[in-house]
């Protein structure tokens, strides 16, 4: 007896994201001034949009987030030579690009002209193809259900809420793939709650101008270090998404949850504006007015560096030098002090260090791999290290430099009451430094050196002896 086909869904099923989702992401990104037109072509129908998108937004399918159990499963029909066919809602356009991508299909049905081939459109089609219970089926949504009800055996791939149940009601399925995964794992990994640590420089005007022990005003920078989370998650999360196709070439970073297909392109594109709206709601109802400014520049800045500024070599990472900076800023704007001209200087010189030690972390691990062309997504050629090495060490003594002078200045103030004790923090961040470039260059620093000084002992007690030296001096 022959085999029945084996057909195979795209969206959600085959791919772990939506290729609606995916193409406008990326007409978004290409043109942004022309977002308009997508709702214009949606009047039209939902095939006219998948058209226009198919034809004006082609991209690489190579590294898009397929599915291996239903690779697995489509392999394991090939061995007993069931065909196998492509049935998606997809643009033709696409879903032909996929199919010669992973040769595995015998057939490919799919949205052309003014035909959007989904649902009821796609139980029809694969009925006078097959007839009745004459095929199988893979899909994971509610529209797949109609599918399910004319297929022999149904397959049931990380289903929708509800979908598992009413698909098991037809009495036809013959195995459900779920995802080992929970949901809230991956929205905790998207929103990167690590990276707040960086938010806590917040609190450096607090503790800079003595006022840690007004509970007032320390509950405003606990609230203030919340929001800007929330903005900075917002960020990520925006990020994230403009950033899917050069994460997913990414040795690592191809695991993030949106590049991964973990979590959907279109929830990300609903999260993000919530929590940006939440944090600006906050600020302006809780905290000054000029802290809201702040937390608005940031915004701008990590917007524009995201969609452009990132791929400009040393506006870079001048930028990320500036982001941080502006999050000291905001801090001593809740707390309506005026920011010193000493703590702008070391804060932009420091993180500009730290800055270039990412860069140089990440075009070392491509050195390594054999890649000596452009950095994805940067502007930067591994035979660039040795120049940022030394700019990077360059900036980070600066900064040591910058503390020196400031310690100085302060030696004619009443603000310390013992301001020669500060100088024991000029070797101590000396070493810090120092350390920090050495590890870099020995490929043991994660390409983030925020994260990595948190979780690294030696970083650990270094800053607490740095602390303790000011607290000395006070």
């Amino acid at each position: 007896m022959a085999e029945l086909p084996l057909v195979i869904d795209l969206d959600g099923t085959l791919l772990r994201s939506d290729m609606l989702h995916e193409a406008s992401l990326r007409f978004a990104k290409r043109s942004p001034w022309r977002i308009a037109s997508l709702f214009g072509w949606l009047a039209r129908g939902k095939a006219y949009l998948k058209e226009q998108l198919a034809r004006q937004t082609p991209f690489d399918v190579e590294h898009l987030p397929y599915n291996p159990e239903v690779m697995e499963l489509i392999e394991q029909h090939r061995l007993r030579g069931t065909p196998v066919v492509l049935a998606t809602a997809t643009h033709r356009l696409h879903a032909e690009k996929i199919a010669a991508h992973l040769q595995v299909f015998d057939r490919v049905f799919a949205t052309e002209h003014d035909c959007n081939l989904g649902a009821e459109a796609k139980r029809d089609l694969l009925v006078r193809e097959y007839g009745e219970k004459g095929f199988d089926y893979v899909g994971n949504a509610h529209a797949d259900l109609s599918v399910w009800a004319s297929a022999n055996r149904a397959y049931v791939v990380q289903p929708h809420s509800g979908v598992e149940r009413r698909a098991k009601a037809l009495g036809n399925v013959a195995q459900v793939f779920k995802s080992a995964d929970h949901p809230l794992k991956n929205w905790l990994k998207a929103l990167r709650l690590h990276q707040w640590l960086k938010n806590l420089l917040l609190f450096i005007p607090l503790f800079a101008a003595h006022l840690a022990d007004d509970p007032q005003k320390l509950g405003q920078v606990v609230i203030a270090f919340l929001l800007f989370g929330l903005c900075a998650s917002s960020v990520y999360i925006l990020n994230d998404l403009l950033d899917i196709d050069d994460d997913r070439r990414h040795p690592r970073k191809c695991m993030r949850p949106f590049a991964a297909g973990k979590l959907s392109i279109g929830s990300g594109l609903l999260a993000f504006p919530i929590l940006l709206s939440v944090a600006f709601v906050g600020a302006w109802l809780l905290l000054p007015p000029l802290f809201s400014g702040a937390m608005l520049a940031y915004y701008l800045l990590t917007l524009a560096y995201s969609l452009g500024l990132k791929r400009v070599m040393v506006v870079d990472v001048i930028t990320l030098g500036l982001l941080y900076t502006l999050r000291i800023i905001a801090g001593a704007f809740v707390l309506d002090l005026q920011p010193t001209f000493w703590i702008l200087a070391f804060s932009l010189f420091i993180f500009l260090s730290l800055a270039l030690i990412k860069r140089y972390a990440e075009l070392r691990e491509a050195r390594e791999l054999g890649k000596m062309g452009r950095a994805s997504g940067r502007d930067y050629f591994p035979a660039d290290l040795e120049m940022i090495s030394s700019i990077g060490t360059a900036s980070g003594y600066l900064s040591v430099l910058i503390l020196a002078l400031y310690i100085q200045e302060i030696s004619q103030t009443a603000l310390y009451r013992y301001p020669v004790i500060i100088w024991f923090a000029c070797p101590l961040l000396l070493f810090w430094i120092s350390r920090a470039w050495f590890l870099t260059h020995r490929g043991l620093m994660h390409d983030d050196p925020v994260v990595f000084a948190a979780k690294d002992r030696i970083s650990l007690i270094t800053g607490a002896l740095f602390a303790l030296v000011f607290w000395l001096a006070a």
